[in-house]
Parts: structure tokens; C-alpha cells; sequence
């Protein structure tokens, strides 16, 4: 009789489970085993992972999962402490009756009874017990507690329980033996049992990694786990050593005096068979309107949405069209095309901004006139194929995308419409990575955390990296591998817990619609906020068969959304955005967009495209000035190669576009096909053009190359050469040659075609988004003020990138920022004159419902004369104490008689008197106004103290502390000469840029950076010496600076709150999207060497006025030279030493007052001594 592990933990028993799966497969085929079983703790994210890979390796795969089984009712919270608040129990699939019942039970512990754990109850596992096997577990099983405590009667009695509930010969009593003394005494009464009451027992081993070796790397991963140290005490740890998949051999000698319970492990795996489905979709059906079935309806919505868009050329493109539906309908996917045009038709008619096309959807006919798409594919040339073809296999992908402040009511609308049970989001797994593994297991090994961080960037920035590829690639960091023992150790345990899944969360955008309930295919689990996912990844589930879609919340489409009511409101013009390559009239007052309004084209060639989707990184910008577009075509080209790889191709794309009689074409078949882009292949489809056009390819068969050459398929790349180039008459493949493309150029065209396929982009994807670059473009460029507003609002949460477009509005554009207003403000940001007006809602503390109180109120009783005024018709509106004195903080309440600080005064008295008067009013009392006419109560009206207004610094400060940004200026402007002059980097530059996954500064590039301090957190090393985090802000932002202990010492002084000061550092770029800097050096403001001019007409001007001069500067002290100037005679002096003075505002102004404004000059210098 064979052995079979039945109860084992894989990678997905979380930061438990060290065991990998395919090397956990290739274990078991190397010990000779023929079938194996998974059981995670509560899980069951591996399964599908595990019956591939078993199957693919001619395992046997036995499904299951360890349940935690709560006392009572999984309904319970805290009924029971410590130990008895969830018991283990192992459950086996031994059919398809039995996988069903399992996810089930699985689902109802996320979905039901989630607390701490996903836990059962035994009502459940009555309900759903058919077609299950159970195993008692380990000692955190039910009866293995009882026995442990010495209750063997009660243990008894609970096994009784489960062999009631599971049915005879479903119920085992599990031995294990890892060197724990409870397990020998278990063990023994478990024998005991097992001849009193006829239940079988079962052997195994609590399977936790592969190899014992994996022991200590296992330790370090539950260190990870629980957040310790290996040197910790008091830690979770697994004793013994003995946690592996270990052979028959083992197993049998460590329970010689069991034999029958080894070979009961064989005996249930051949019970075991589960049959997985793969690829038979399981659409939803759709409902359709009376006298229609889905392939009819599908038909009437294309023929009459091909007559609107194409009103004079329908009956040319019909057979497209027909063509297009026969291929949907060959392929099932009728019910498909109906269920998005569903939603995408509920969110346009409910002014839900949608997207134009997202991905290669935006290629297919049906899509566009149904209105599942808004780009004209005839026009730019995209393929149905490339979405959509005969020889595809996978279901198609249709990825929408939706104003992101209501992608919510669509998923809401999809959940009522198919039922909460058939609509569920997705799982995803965070891993642990190659860098951040070594910084995980650096921090658990007690090491260094600068050292940790050195080998940790010494792993090359690349897309799927792993330890043993950079050990190739970086031959500094092999080097420190094989001559450092504590690098070699924490390399070495780093790979064995590299890639390991660490943490769920829920995809952003992925969203399951199933024909039953979700549980009848996939067992559900819960997201964070409590959201129920899948347990299975995206991939896994279009596998299984169930729809798939991407509802993706697109920021612009927000911002152009707003953009478009506030040119509306502002200036009586209706935009629409919606009808991009046809026009139905349905709205004959609106405005359409011209996409080929050279205006707009040239202002994106300037650069000036901050705020512009997809065509603001620096980069871009650049890539803009030189592009120069002249069509939208130009721009679609352009967002295609702005990706790493397609780069190298934008010098041969540029002079081609600039320089027309460059452009060669090896044969005159590519002419047509590369004109468009001036001879360069920039887009997959057209790499599908050239093998149907040039050598007789079907145009499903030519995806598929085209998918060969982007996924390096090199097996089926060379077939399809001899294909390309020869032909192929069995395969219908006519050839290069036989169309008279001689074979040099035949094999030269393939070569190109691979070359840039690697890199090459899906055009319906780049169209669609550059229509979106385009929209935003045209609205900055005619409405400036409202596209500014707009995009703002969308970005208020995001303090740097809010930052960076107050000051573009300021530095580039003219646009001047006001403070909020409750007078006339809105929530979001609104345009007020020639500024932009700080949104309402932005302002800390006030949250929406207040804001639509004010906004209500005024709408309803006019605008608030007077802070008393503003308090007797709010306070009974969610407006309380902290509220009125944020909106005086920020400005809001600027329109209104009385200064900030006079405002603040009196506050709380107004407040305190409203209160007394409502008091009264509920106890029937009258006050003294009810019996006083309307001009004696202004005698009693609350008078302002003269109290002045706060200064210049304390209203910056306040508007920081509570809009997040400086709005009236900012404590940097009077050094902004001085800031740029000394700087060799800002804030905004640390910052990664999502297209290019890049920040403008190179990790260990020594850059300037200059500020205030605006935070500071000092904290202790393990050498008890004292270091710190200091928050540098500068005009652009703020940046994290780490000073270590031996510059803290040095310039503790200098780094206080409020300090203006200049760091010399080392960038230090993580894994993290934002930089920090490695402080070396620090000189503060008012080091940096300045001089004071001082102009005269002539040396007898001078003299003149000498005396009077002189004494205004010898109030003044300070580092500043004074510099004498006489025009006439172009002659200076330096004044000694003992005349330097402080070139502050005030000595200025006086200065000014005698010399006139044009006399008198502050000149920054260099600091010399920084930078070197």
C-alpha cells in the first residue's frame, strides 16, 4: 500500500505556508507518489493552481481546505476565548458533489461568519456535507482539545458528532507526530478511540514547506507574518523542524505501531476524483424585449445604430458588419455583446461619462454601433480581428471605462439587475518581491537597515525580476553573494520566500457576472472594507468560463465632465464630448469638438501640457515639442511609442514626419500599410496587415502571429516564417514569394516585423485614449480657467500633484488662485472672475453634507451679509464651532465684514448666543429681541474687538494647516530667486511618474534640494544615538530628508520647524512612488552669500545723500554686503565688513522710500561650497 500527504499547507496558507506549489508537485512525483491533497487554512486560492499543476505532472490532486469550525454558531462574536474560539478540521472533496459542497462551506466562512477567521459552523457543515471527507486536524482540532485537557468522553462524544454529520467511513481520526509532547499523548488516545468506537484513524504530516532545509526560511516567514524578529523570545515559532513533505519511509517508521493509518491515506486518495471544467463559458443570459431573442436584438441594435453613425455609407459597410455578427454569433458570444451594451446604455443614459474605447474593442463594428465604443474603427483603420477572430479561444476582453466618482452606481446597477449572489469583485494577491523580500527578511535577521537597502537596489528596475536573474545581471551583487556570508544568508532565504503570495486584496476594476450563484463555481472571500471577492484570481476565472469585464474609474473623464458643466454655467456653451466621429443632431445646441482644430494641435506641440491625460510627464512634454502633431493621428502615434522599448523608434518616426522624401519602403505592398506613420510599424494591427496583405494570411490566423511575436514565442515565430516567406498551400497560406516579394526582402520584412512587435501597440487602445488627450487638450486650451477648476477638484486629495497645478496656474498661466467663499464658492473648484475659486468641500473638517446646507441655503434665502447672519441660519445645518472657525481660517468668510482675527474673537460668543436663544425658544421664554423693532436690534448686534488681523506667516500657516496648500502666497515667494539659483532638484522630482515608472532624479544621484521644514520625527538606532525624518517643502511639494545620527549632531540647530534651509544629499528611490534623500549637508538661507546694490545718479548724489543712507543701514545687521553703485562714473564699492546688514523687506522699503524702487537690488549669489 502507497502513502499520500492529506493534509498539507501551501504558499496560500499566507505568510503560514512556505510550500510552493510546483515544487510541492515535483516533490511528490520524485518520491513516487501518485496523489496528493492541498488543505490551506480557510482557503482555497491555490486550488486551481494545484489541480494543474498535479495533473500536468500525472498527480492525482485531492482538493480540500483545513476549516476553523466555531463552537457555537459562526454568527458569534467573542462567545468564546483563547483556544475555543475556532476549532481546525480538514475537509476533503471526494467528488464533484463534494468540490461544490466545499466552496460552499468555504464561502459561508468569509460570507457568514468572519471574525478573526473565516469560521463554519456545524449547521453548515450538516447542510453541505455530501461528498466530503473529513479529518480530525491537528491538536487545534475539536477532539484533539478535549483529549489534551484530559475530557476523553466529551472527545469521544465530539467525534460521534462528526461522524454523524459526515456519514460512516467520511470521518478520521488524525495522528501526527512532530516532536510535540501533547501529540504522543493524543496519539495514544486517539488510538484508544479509534478501537472503541470503530473510526478509523488516518496518519499525516502538517505540511507548512518542501524540503526540511526550508526550516529556517519558514521561521524567518512567520516572522514576517507576525511582524518579530528571529532574536525575539516571545514569538510564534513551529517546533521541531519536522513541517515538510516528507517520504512513505518516514512516514511508516514514525508510525510503525500505526501501519493501517498510512495506508488509509492511500486508500482515501483513491476515493478522491474531482473534474475541473476549463473553457465552456458560462455566460449569464440576457433578457430581451418581447418578440426578440438575443440574436435578433443584438441585430436590430447594429443595423439601427449603423444607419445612424454611418448615414451615408451603411449599405456599403453592411456586410462588415454582418460579417462581424456571424463571427460573434459562431463563437457564442450573442449574450456577451448585450450585457455590456446594457450597462454601457444605462450609464450614457443616466450622464454617467464613458469612455470613447478602452483595449481592442474599440476595433469591432458591433462595438461602435451598438455605442459600446465611441471611435470610428473605419475611419482609423483599427481591426475586428485584433479584438475578436474564429482562432481565438479566449473569451473577448471589453474593458470600460467610467467616471470615477460614479463607477459605482454601474457595478450597483449590474448587482440588481443579475442578482447579488451571481455578481462578485476579484481577488488579487500581493507576492513578495524581489526587493522587498530582502528588505522583509533583512529586517527579521536583526540586520542593518542601510545594508539591507544596498543590496535591495542593487536588483535592476525591471519588470519581473527575480534574485537570480539580477545575481546574473549585476555581477557587484554576485560578487558581495560569494565573499559576504551575511549577504549569502540573506540572498539565500530571500529566494526561498521570494514570490510567495503575502496578502489579498481586491482588483481595482475586475468585476464576475455568473449564469447561479458565484459559490456554485468559485468559493467567495472578503476584501478589507468587507467587499466579497472571488478566492480566485482573474485569469483563473476566465479559465473557468465566467465573465470577466473592467469597470475602470478614469479620473479625466471626471474632470472633463466637470470641465464641461463649468464652461456651460460660465459661458452658455453646451460641449459635447460624446459625439466624436458622427453627429446624430440630438442635441442641436451643442457644441462638437474639432478633432482637427490646428489651434489645439499646435498648443500640444508647444509642451504647455500639464494636466493634459496621458501627455504630462516630463518626458512627454518633451516628446510633444518635438512630435509637433498635426492630426490626431499624429497624437495616437505618439502616445504608441512613448513607452520604454518603442522609444529607440521616435528619432526614425520624427525625420520620417518632418522629412517626407526620407521614407523608404522595401516593397510597394508596405506603402499603403505604413503611411500613416511615415514608414515606421507602430501598431500590432499593422503587423497584421502586412502578413495578410503581403503574404495571403486569414486575418484570425494573423493575430495570432501577432501574438506569437509579442508573447517571444520562438517555435511558432520560425513556423510562421517558413509560412511568410514560402507559404503554406495545406494551410491556405499563399506566401511571400508566390506574390512576388522576392525572399531577401521577405525574410528582411519578417525580421522588422519582430523587432518592433515585441514593443508594438494595440492602436484601438491608443486611439480611443488619445481622443481623451485630445478632449483635455481643447478644454485647456479655449476654456482654460473651468478645465483648471475641474482638475483640481479631481486631485484634492493628492497634496503634490495639487501643489504642482496651483502653481502652473500661477507661473504659467496667468491664473490667479482664490481663497474659498461661502458667498460664492461651490464644492468643488469653480472659476470666479479671472481666477479659480478654492472649492468648498476641500476645506478640512467640512464635509459634503455642510457644504450642500450653504449651498442650499444660499440658493433658497440669497447670499450671507454678515458672520452673524451666516450663524443664524446655519447652526441648525451641520454647522458646528470647528466648522465656522475653518472657513474664517481659510478665507471663507473674507467677503464678510471684519478681519480673520476679528472673526475668531467673536465666534464663540455668536455661537454661544444663537444657543441661549434656541434654548429659549424650546422652553417657551421670550428674549429681549422678540420685543424690540428691527433698527434697535443693531444696537445689540456683537461689535468686532480692534484686534487687527493676524500676520502674513499665521495666515500662511492656517491656510496650510487647513486647505493642505498655500492658497494667498506662499513663505518661499520673497526666496524664490534665491530657492531656484541654489537647487538642483524639487520635491515634484522624487516623485515616480506612473507612464514612465520613472522620477525625474536617479536613485544615488547627489542633488541640491531647498525648503521649509515643515516636519520632523526623531528617533532613537539601536547604538542609542539619535537621528531624523525631516519633511522639506519646497514651491513644488515636500520631500522626506533622512538624517543619520552624525549629521543630526552636526546641524540638530538647523533643523527645526520653519527653518528655510538648503540639503545637499544621495537620492535614495525604493519601492516606494515617492523618493527620499539622504541628507550630507546643510546650509540654511541665510548663509547663502547676497548683496545689496544701491544706485546713484553721480558721486555728488551719493554724497548728498550719504549721511541719511548710512544711518538706515546701521539699524540693520546682518550677513548681506552693501554694494555703492554710481552710474555716471560706472563705478562700485564694496562697504567694509562692519556695514553688512540683513537685506529684509522693512530695510528695503525704507531704502526704496529714499532711492526710488529702480535704485535699490537684493543679488543672490552661488553657494559656492554646496554641490561640490
Amino acid at each position: 500500500m502507497a502513502f499520500t500527504h492529506l493534509h498539507v499547507h501551501t504558499e496560500f496558507s499566507l505568510l503560514d505556508g512556505s510550500n510552493k506549489i510546483k515544487e510541492y508537485v515535483s516533490r511528490v512525483k520524485e518520491l513516487g507518489m501518485d496523489s496528493a491533497a492541498i488543505t490551506d487554512h480557510g482557503v482555497m486560492f491555490g486550488v486551481i493552481d494545484f489541480y494543474k499543476a498535479a495533473k500536468a505532472a500525472g498527480i492525482n490532486p485531492i482538493l480540500g481546505c483545513e476549516v476553523y469550525v466555531a463552537p457555537n454558531s459562526r454568527f458569534d462574536r467573542e462567545q468564546s476565548h483563547g483556544e475555543d474560539r475556532y476549532y481546525h478540521l480538514v475537509l476533503l472533496a471526494e467528488n464533484n458533489e463534494g468540490y461544490q459542497n466545499l466552496m460552499k462551506i468555504v464561502s459561508k466562512g468569509f460570507v457568514d461568519g468572519y471574525y478573526y477567521k473565516p469560521r463554519v459552523n456545524m449547521e453548515v457543515l450538516n447542510t453541505y456535507h455530501e461528498g466530503i471527507i473529513a479529518l480530525s486536524a491537528c491538536l487545534a482540532g475539536e477532539v484533539q482539545r478535549y483529549l489534551v485537557r484530559g475530557l476523553y468522553e466529551e472527545a469521544k462524544e465530539v467525534a460521534y458528532k462528526y461522524e454523524r454529520c459526515f456519514g460512516k467511513g467520511n470521518f478520521f481520526l488524525e495522528l501526527q507526530d512532530h516532536g510535540i509532547p501533547d501529540q504522543k499523548t493524543v496519539n495514544a488516545q486517539l488510538l484508544r478511540m479509534s478501537e472503541e468506537t470503530g473510526i478509523e484513524l488516518v496518519a499525516t504530516n502538517d505540511v507548512h514547506y518542501t524540503y526540511a532545509e526550508d526550516a529556517e526560511a519558514h521561521d524567518i516567514l512567520l516572522c514576517i507574518q507576525t511582524g518579530k524578529k528571529l532574536t525575539d523570545e516571545n514569538r510564534m515559532r513551529y517546533e521541531g523542524g519536522q513541517y515538510y513533505v516528507k517520504s512513505e519511509e518516514e512516514m511508516r517508521k514514525l508510525f510503525s505501531y500505526a501501519t493501517q493509518a498510512i495506508d488509509n491515506t492511500h486508500k482515501i486518495a483513491e476515493r478522491c476524483h474531482v473534474e475541473i471544467e476549463f473553457g465552456v463559458t458560462k455566460l449569464p443570459h440576457f433578457e430581451v424585449p418581447e418578440g426578440y431573442d438575443s440574436w435578433t436584438y443584438l441585430n436590430k441594435l447594429c443595423h439601427e445604430g449603423l444607419v445612424k453613425r454611418y448615414p451615408d455609407r451603411h449599405e456599403e459597410l453592411l456586410p462588415k458588419l454582418d460579417y462581424e455578427l456571424n463571427v460573434i454569433q459562431k463563437m457564442g458570444y450573442v449574450d456577451y455583446f448585450l450585457i455590456v451594451w446594457d450597462f454601457i446604455n444605462y450609464a450614457r443614459t443616466h450622464d454617467i461619462p464613458v469612455g470613447p474605447g478602452r483595449g481592442s474593442a474599440a476595433g469591432s463594428l458591433v462595438s461602435y454601433t451598438t455605442g459600446i465604443t465611441n471611435i470610428d474603427p473605419i475611419k482609423y483603420n483599427l481591426l475586428f480581428e485584433r479584438f475578436l477572430n474564429p482562432e481565438r479561444v479566449t473569451m473577448p476582453d471589453i474593458d470600460i471605462d467610467f467616471c470615477y466618482e460614479r463607477r459605482g452606481e454601474v457595478i450597483d446597477y449590474v448587482v440588481e439587475k443579475y442578482g447579488k449572489d451571481c455578481v462578485s469583485q476579484i481577488v488579487t494577491f500581493g507576492t513578495l518581491a524581489a526587493k522587498g523580500v530582502i528588505r522583509d527578511v533583512g529586517r527579521v535577521m536583526d540586520l542593518p537597515y542601510s545594508f539591507c537597502d544596498t543590496i535591495a537596489k542593487m536588483i535592476p528596475n525591471e519588470l519581473n525580476i527575480t534574485i537570480d536573474k539580477a545575481l546574473q545581471m549585476n555581477p557587484e551583487l554576485k560578487g558581495m553573494y560569494e565573499s559576504d556570508e551575511n549577504v549569502h544568508t540573506l540572498i539565500d532565504m530571500s529566494r526561498r520566500l521570494e514570490g510567495l503570495p503575502r496578502h489579498t486584496s481586491m482588483h481595482a476594476a475586475g468585476v464576475v457576472i455568473s449564469q447561479k450563484a458565484m459559490d456554485e463555481y468559485v468559493p467567495l472571500s472578503r476584501a478589507s472594507d468587507g467587499t466579497i471577492t472571488t478566492q480566485f484570481i482573474m485569469t483563473t476565472i476566465e479559465e473557468l468560463g465566467l465573465l470577466k469585464m473592467d469597470f475602470l474609474g478614469l479620473r479625466t473623464l471626471t474632470v472633463i465632465k466637470d470641465a464641461a458643466r463649468l464652461v456651460e454655467k460660465n459661458h452658455g456653451i453646451k460641449i459635447d464630448v460624446n459625439h466624436i466621429d458622427y453627429n446624430d443632431h440630438t442635441d442641436p445646441d451643442a457644441v462638437l469638438i474639432d478633432y482637427n482644430d490646428k489651434k489645439v494641435l499646435d498648443y500640444i506641440g508647444t509642451g504647455k501640457t500639464e494636466g493634459v491625460f496621458q501627455l504630462e510627464s516630463a518626458g512627454m512634454k518633451n516628446f510633444m515639442k518635438e512630435l509637433k502633431p498635426q492630426s490626431l493621428e499624429d497624437v495616437i502615434a505618439g502616445i504608441s511609442l512613448y513607452r520604454p522599448g518603442p522609444m529607440d523608434f521616435i528619432p526614425k518616426y520624427i525625420k520620417g514626419k518632418n522629412e517626407r522624401g526620407s521614407i523608404t519602403y522595401v516593397c510597394r505592398e508596405l506603402e499603403p500599410i505604413l503611411e500613416p506613420t511615415y514608414g515606421c510599424i507602430v501598431y500590432q494591427e499593422q503587423v497584421m496587415q502586412i502578413v495578410r496583405d503581403l503574404a495571403g494570411y486569414t486575418m484570425g490566423r494573423s493575430d495570432l502571429v501577432r501574438r506569437a511575436m509579442s508573447k517571444k514565442k520562438t517555435a511558432v515565430m520560425e513556423k510562421e516564417r517558413q509560412n511568410f516567406v514560402y507559404g503554406n498551400e495545406a494551410e491556405g497560406v499563399k506566401g511571400c514569394i508566390a506574390n512576388g516579394i522576392d525572399e531577401k526582402t521577405a525574410n528582411h520584412i519578417y525580421d522588422e516585423m519582430i523587432d518592433f512587435a515585441k514593443y508594438a501597440f494595440n492602436k484601438s487602445h491608443a486611439a480611443a485614449y488619445a481622443v481623451v488627450s485630445y478632449q483635455t487638450a481643447y478644454l485647456k486650451y479655449y476654456y482654460s480657467k473651468e478645465f483648471m477648476a475641474a482638475l483640481m477638484s479631481s486631485v484634492m486629495d493628492n497634496v503634490s500633484k495639487f501643489s504642482e497645478y496651483i502653481l502652473t496656474c500661477r507661473r504659467m498661466m496667468g491664473i490667479a488662485i482664490l481663497p474659498p467663499d461661502i458667498n460664492e464658492g461651490e464644492s468643488g473648484f469653480s472659476v470666479s472672475g479671472d481666477g479659480i475659486r478654492y472649492g468648498l468641500s476641500a476645506i478640512k473638517s467640512v464635509g459634503r453634507p455642510v457644504v450642500d446646507a450653504i449651498l442650499e441655503e444660499r440658493k433658497k434665502n440669497g447670499v450671507f451679509s454678515s458672520m452673524e447672519d451666516f450663524i443664524n441660519r446655519m447652526t441648525n445645518k451641520e454647522v458646528n464651532r470647528r466648522t465656522i472657525e475653518n472657513f474664517i481660517k481659510s478665507g471663507a468668510m473674507d467677503s464678510l465684514p471684519g478681519t480673520r482675527r476679528q472673526k475668531v474673537a467673536v465666534a464663540p460668543v455668536l455661537l454661544d448666543n444663537k444657543a441661549r436663544e434656541r434654548k429659549n425658544v424650546w422652553e417657551g421664554q421670550m428674549s429681549l429681541f422678540d420685543l424690540v423693532s428691527e433698527e434697535d436690534k443693531k444696537e445689540f448686534q456683537v461689535s468686532f474687538p480692534d484686534v487687527g488681523e493676524y500676520s502674513k506667516e499665521e495666515l500662511l500657516a492656517f491656510e496650510k494647516d487647513i486647505l493642505g496648500v498655500y492658497i494667498s502666497g506662499h513663505p518661499l515667494d520673497d526666496y524664490e530667486g534665491l530657492w531656484r539659483k541654489n537647487i538642483s532638484a524639487t520635491a515634484a522630482d522624487f516623485i515616480v511618474d506612473e507612464e514612465t515608472e520613472e522620477a525625474a532624479v536617479k536613485d544615488g544621484m547627489k542633488v541640491v534640494v531647498g525648503g521649509l521644514v515643515t516636519g520632523k520625527v526623531v528617533k532613537t538606532t539601536r547604538s542609542n544615538q539619535l537621528m531624523a525624518f525631516i519633511t522639506l517643502e519646497d514651491l513644488m511639494g515636500s520631500v522626506e530628508v533622512i538624517v543619520f545620527p552624525k549629521n543630526y549632531e552636526a546641524d540638530r540647530d538647523l533643523l527645526t520647524e520653519d527653518s528655510k534651509i538648503f540639503i545637499k544629499g544621495r537620492v535614495s528611490l525604493g519601492d516606494e512612488p515617492v523618493g527620499k534623500l539622504v541628507c550630507e549637508q546643510v546650509i540654511p538661507f541665510s548663509k547663502v552669500p547676497r548683496q545689496l546694490w544701491l544706485q546713484f545718479e553721480d558721486k555728488e548724489t551719493y554724497q548728498a545723500k550719504e549721511g541719511t543712507i548710512l544711518s538706515i543701514l546701521k539699524e540693520s545687521e546682518g550677513q548681506d554686503s552693501v554694494v555703492i553703485y554710481l552710474k555716471k562714473e560706472r563705478a562700485k564699492k564694496i562697504l567694509p565688513a562692519n556695514w553688512k546688514v540683513e537685506a529684509s523687506r522693512e530695510l528695503l522699503e525704507k531704502l526704496i522710500g529714499q532711492l526710488g524702487e529702480i535704485n535699490v537690488k537684493v543679488v543672490e549669489k552661488n553657494l559656492i561650497n554646496l554641490g561640490k
